[in-house]
């Protein structure tokens, strides 16, 4: 699976990074950043969770 972002929607505030901090991050300009693009199967539960809590909605997966 695939993480998408729409940077127009993010506010950047770290709920996806708190719920995966293996995938997503935030750095110190304040701009979100995916450490990896491709999820794999150990990290899916805690993308989905991510997905789910962000709050603006800009998160989201596509299979591959």
């Amino acid at each position: 699976m695939r993480i998408c972002v729409d940077r127009d929607r993010c506010t950047t505030l770290g709920v996806c990074e708190a719920a995966a901090p293996d995938v997503f991050e935030i750095d110190d300009e304040g701009t979100l950043v995916l450490k990896v693009t491709v999820v794999d199967e150990g990290n899916r539960e805690a993308v989905e969770a991510a997905v789910d809590a962000c709050p603006t909605e800009a998160l989201r997966i596509e299979e591959c």
